[in-house]
């Protein structure tokens, strides 16, 4: 009777650690401390890829934007190319998650980027909870963002955002690698989506600013555990993050046309 007991209790602990790791979720850094101009971390590419297959952020000194998808982690510059991250290089913010998607959904009807987040509401069964969303589409329009690399004494992101480059691209195919994130995650992370872009050819790419879809599939991962792990620097330390940056992180994420 133990035996069989024990036996039971092992089963039930594998089946619990296989579900946990489904829906948990790695995250490096604040997002209010980025707006605040800590752009260095040491969180290295390497270690982020061990923490999941699938993920969005960007590098030290704001040096492009992170497309991390099916294990690779893909940087979209300022130039307007893609290259593949190095594995020594580094991250102020990134999350990321070992993507296996339980909900998934085919529409053939075209739509902005705002349309698509309010279809995307309706079918949430969750407003309050998280979520990793990977879309494959065909894009009639998209344009997307990169920001050069940035020197010391760093500015705010809503000042340094006023250079980037912007990239319009149309007729072409992809995905979007995003999260979404509650309204109670407003400090440490972004509050609704979060979208970049990765072209299926991988020469294209970047933080998404507007775009119309022609047709898609979406697939979508609940997230029930976050894993928050905290920069150990100055940069971090001294970074005022008692400031209520909502609007500079608007002017940041969006600056949507079209929608």
């Amino acid at each position: 009777m133990l035996s069989r007991l024990l036996c039971s209790l092992l089963l039930l602990a594998g089946t619990v650690s296989v579900h946990a790791e489904s829906i948990h979720a790695f995250q490096y850094g604040t997002i209010d401390a980025l707006l605040a101009g800590a752009f260095e971390g040491d969180l290295t590419v390497k270690e982020l890829e061990y923490k999941g297959d699938f993920g969005i952020g960007t590098y030290n000194r704001i040096d492009g934007e992170m497309i991390l998808v099916d294990g690779v982690a893909y940087k979209a510059k300022s130039d307007g190319t893609v290259v593949v991250a190095g594995p020594s290089e580094q991250t102020p913010f990134a999350v990321a998650t070992t993507f296996k998607p339980t909900i998934i959904i085919t529409e053939n009807t075209p739509c902005t980027l705002k349309e698509l987040e309010q279809l995307l509401d309706v079918k949430l069964a969750n407003l309050n909870g998280f979520y990793a969303i990977r879309l494959h589409g065909k894009f009639k329009q998209i344009s997307t963002r990169a920001i050069s690399p940035q020197d010391k004494p760093y500015k705010t992101l809503a000042e340094v955002a006023k250079t980037q480059s912007v990239f319009n691209f149309s007729d072409t195919s992809g995905e979007l690698i995003a999260f979404r994130s509650p309204p109670f995650s407003k400090g440490f992370n972004v509050p609704g989506y979060h979208w970049h872009f990765l072209s299926t050819d991988k020469k294209q790419g970047g933080h998404v600013l507007s775009l119309t879809l022609e047709n898609y599939t979406v697939s979508i991962m609940p997230l029930f555990d976050i894993d928050l792990k905290i920069p150990n620097n100055a940069l971090f330390a001294n970074s005022n993050q008692t400031i209520d940056r909502a609007v500079e992180l608007k002017t940041v994420e969006s600056a949507r046309k079209g929608d």
